[in-house]
């Protein structure tokens, strides 16, 4: 197979060049196009297998492309972020989100992993445990014109290794909070102009993370889940003159807001929100109001909080916080309902992608191929943003299964049809006919017959 990568594609990941030498930087051209188009396992054997190496005698190299070259993955995630923000978002605040997924691995050489709570599996009224890595992942949360609907685009993935393998290596175990700060402050280091705006789940609705990132010098503001119970207070009046002993840090306590949801006097706001969730507008009830969430201890973070509930009874009562006072209840819900695309993007990577079917065991492999999987997720979303304009959409769907709008696999599907028609040439008799080489058909056959 012809592995010259089609103009279009290259100009695309050229900003990347930069990151590798030049034998290396053709073996990764090589592993990005096989990664696109095999299906299944993403090994480095599928891989080369889909682009005709199988009989490659250096296969080795590809290997240590992963394991042993020296590129730096924190600047191919700035390259990736700084191309979709002038693709998809130019101008104007930037909505990130930032969640954690587990990736089940087992095996004695996978040395970060660790006993987690399966998020998929497990209920309120049962928990069930997974062996297997954490991943903390920042997406940027961005509407896709063709899509018409927001989609979750990961540019920065991190492990976070369990309390058991610091302790093993005698290192200081960061908590997930504490990776949360260390993405955000760079990302804002990558984007010290832009307005930033993090949503995330009740899981980083912690004060010391919230307190550090909207009080920095470039602060960021959060958006995330309010416990009903949390402890709100007035802001601490002015201090007097003379006055003795310490500040104080707030004022009169505030009632809590499982208070203010059953109170006859709330005087409930209607308003309606598009894309609920990923379906369409939905009309619900808010309540809004600014404090300080204070705790013995902690830092003092000034919040507006939203109380929402459905005039229906279709969903549970829940409160969200931001951590800048001035964003309007209407605003607030319409960005932290984009944070639903995040999980969706997680179930894309694993179906699509081979999220978890990589078999890599070595250290510098396995912190290297899960992030550069989600990476490949938001590179195939600009590829077929490239491309749609001279493509036209083939959406895969059934009689039982309608859809009017592309969704991923059909993204991943227009960029796999352009990758396999810049091998193929045209007859000049007619149009009707297109001239296959024998070595790319027998591929082509094989693929498809041995396809799990």
């Amino acid at each position: 197979m012809n592995t010259t990568i089609p103009f279009e594609i290259a100009s695309i990941l050229l900003p990347f060049r930069v990151l590798f030498t030049k034998p290396v930087w053709c073996h990764v051209q090589t592993l990005v196009m096989g990664a696109i188009l095999t299906t299944g396992k993403r090994t480095i054997t599928s891989v080369l297998v889909v682009m005709g190496l199988n009989q490659e005698e250096h296969f080795q190299n590809y290997h240590r492309v992963l394991n042993r070259a020296v590129w730096s993955s924190l600047e191919a995630s700035r390259i990736l972020l700084m191309l979709m923000v002038t693709v998809f978002l130019p101008s104007g605040p930037i909505i990130m989100g930032i969640d954690d997924t587990i990736e089940r691995r087992k095996g004695k050489k996978i040395k970060a992993k660790g006993i987690y709570r399966d998020p998929v599996c497990s209920s309120n009224s049962q928990v069930v445990k997974v062996s297997g890595l954490r991943w903390l992942s920042m997406m940027l949360l961005v509407e896709i014109s063709w899509a018409g609907r927001v989609w979750a685009l990961p540019f920065l993935t991190v492990l976070a290794p369990s309390e058991r393998y610091s302790q093993q290596y005698k290192l200081r175990h960061k908590k997930l909070i504490d990776w949360a700060r260390q993405i955000i402050f760079q990302v804002k280091r990558w984007l010290p102009n832009r307005e930033l705006v993090v949503v995330a789940d009740s899981s980083f609705a912690a004060l010391e993370l919230l307190a550090a990132v909207s009080q920095a010098v470039m602060p960021v503001h959060i958006i995330t889940r309010l416990r009903l119970d949390a402890a709100l207070y007035e802001p601490a009046p002015e201090r007097t003159p003379n006055t003795m002993g310490r500040p104080r840090l707030k004022g009169a306590r505030l009632p809590n807001l499982e208070q203010v949801l059953v109170d006859t006097q709330t005087q409930w706001q209607i308003i309606k929100v598009n894309r609920w969730y990923g379906e369409g507008e939905r009309q619900v009830e808010v309540f809004t109001g600014t404090a300080v969430w204070y705790h013995t201890g902690l830092p003092v973070v000034p919040i507006r909080w939203v109380l929402v509930r459905d005039p229906l009874g279709k969903f549970e009562s829940q409160a969200l916080l931001s951590t800048n006072q001035e964003y309007s209840p209407k605003q607030i819900l319409q960005w932290f309902v984009r944070r639903w695309q995040i999980e969706v993007t997680f179930e894309e990577v694993r179906k699509h992608l081979g999220m978890e079917t990589q078999r890599q065991w070595s250290d510098q492999s396995i912190a290297r191929t899960t992030p550069t999987l989600l990476g490949l997720f938001s590179l195939v979303v600009i590829l077929a943003d490239h491309l749609q304009a001279n493509f036209s959409w083939t959406m895969k769907q059934t009689i039982w299964y309608s859809k009017a709008l592309p969704t991923f696999s059909d993204a991943l599907a227009l960029v796999r049809r352009f990758l396999w028609a810049s091998t193929f040439s045209t007859s000049s008799e007619t149009t009707q006919m297109i001239k296959v080489p024998l070595l790319l058909f027998e591929r082509l056959r094989d693929i498809a017959v041995y396809a799990a």
